[in-house]
């Protein structure tokens, strides 16, 4: 059995745009790469989870407030 908190290593292939957005986001956030995906994927899995239990995300804009609704496909 593994332990709680054991990491698995994976290789993972990306456009060159994606890597630029990837590196952009990790020197802006101050955090690495590897946390970077981390914390996508856990905001991924929250509005999976969110959005399958009847919730809806919006978007609002500060100054109008107009709001858009952000679909999940």
């Amino acid at each position: 059995m593994k332990a709680l908190g054991e990491r698995k290593t994976m290789t993972l292939n990306l456009t060159e745009s994606e890597m630029t957005v990837l590196e952009k986001l990790s020197q802006e956030k101050d955090m690495t790469k590897t946390a970077v995906l981390r914390q996508a994927l856990r905001l991924y899995q929250l509005i999976e989870h969110r959005v399958a239990h009847g919730e809806k995300l919006y978007l609002e804009d500060e100054l109008s407030k107009e709001k858009k609704e952000l679909v999940v496909l």
